[in-house]
């Protein structure tokens, strides 16, 4: 009678085990590994760095061509390249204002890794609007260009102090060019004649003489309006049809790292700015990271092209959302 009990309790555990086997093997399997999605690691982008950088450059007043202050200026942003480990190249030209007045400027290229055939290009304006035309007081004078210019050239300087201070190098050059004469285009009411087209001067000359001969890039991007408080970054609509995948990749990278409120899954003006003549003129692909407020008649903020742009606007958040994420892009090549 003990014996049978004790098969009888076998045979019952033998079942029960069996059972849950059966179950088990139903389940989802968890043993099979999961792709490693996480980003390659890139340096710490210092917001205090760039801010410093932005600083520098309103200090030195507005940089309106044939002005000492553009001089200066300039003179400074090719200091501050060559000592980050850049060969530098100054582009001179002369290009003309609406009115007619000639314009001495100069775009500003530094590249890294100058011998890397995959190359990067990194851009944004470093001239400020000779006029207030936005503005209700002063409207003949010209701005500090705080975020409209600034901004994106301290960005893009604290990016190259970034990669020459870190041990690990990204994987490609990179080509970082400081537009002239963005902002010389005729302010609404002028009654003149226009002697120029006006938008994106410096990048017009670039697009029609590359500071190297056959010079090409994988892609672009072009910053503008990159400093300001709360500023957002929705999908500009022209770099969406210029660059759609680019945009994802750049957008995709900014939600990783945790600044989808800057970087917003939305459709935003379609905007003529310096990405404008390097994808029709130049043939390479760019997009444009700019701040740009959804359903506003103007989509720009209050500031833009007055006076109130200047430091008081520029927030290091900002500054660091966008300089990580960039310098995220390059180390993921």
């Amino acid at each position: 009678m003990k014996t049978q009990k004790t098969a009888l309790i076998l045979l019952s555990i033998f079942f029960l085990s069996g059972v849950a086997v059966y179950f088990k093997s139903c389940q989802k399997p968890t043993e099979i590994p999961i792709e490693d999605v996480s980003l390659i690691p890139s340096p710490d982008f210092k917001a205090d760095s760039a801010y410093s950088y932005v600083k520098a450059q309103v200090d030195f007043g507005p940089r309106v061509p044939n002005t000492k202050a553009h001089k200066d200026c300039g003179n400074y942003l090719i200091t501050k390249l060559k000592q980050f480990g850049c060969e530098v190249i100054s582009q001179d030209f002369v290009a003309t204002k609406y009115d007619g007045t000639k314009m001495n400027a100069r775009n500003i290229i530094g590249s890294i890794n100058p011998k890397a055939e995959k190359r990067i290009l990194l851009t944004a304006h470093w001239d400020s609007r000779s006029v207030a035309d936005k503005d209700s007081v002063d409207k003949d004078k010209p701005i500090d260009g705080a975020d409209d210019g600034a901004s994106g050239v301290g960005v893009l300087l604290e990016i190259a102090r970034s990669i020459q201070l870190a041990q690990q190098k990204p994987n490609v050059g990179v080509d970082i060019i400081f537009f002239d004469v963005e902002d010389y285009f005729e302010p609404k009411g002028y009654e003149g004649k226009t002697s120029s087209s006006g938008l994106g001067l410096g990048s017009q000359y670039w697009s029609n003489h590359k500071h190297k001969e056959n010079y090409t890039a994988y892609y672009g991007i072009l910053l503008d309006l990159v400093g300001a408080k709360g500023a957002i970054f929705p999908h500009e609509a022209s770099s969406m049809q210029y660059a759609p995948m680019i945009v994802r990749n750049v957008w995709d990278i900014a939600g990783r790292l945790g600044y989808s409120n800057y970087f917003k899954d939305a459709d935003g003006a379609n905007i003529q700015d310096d990405h404008t003549a390097v994808n029709e003129t130049a043939k390479i692909q760019m997009i444009d990271i700019i701040h740009l407020i959804p359903n506003s008649a103007s989509s720009f903020g209050a500031y833009h092209h007055t006076h109130k742009d200047n430091m008081s606007i520029i927030d290091k958040n900002t500054l660091k959302a966008v300089g990580q994420t960039v310098l995220s892009v390059l180390y993921q090549e």
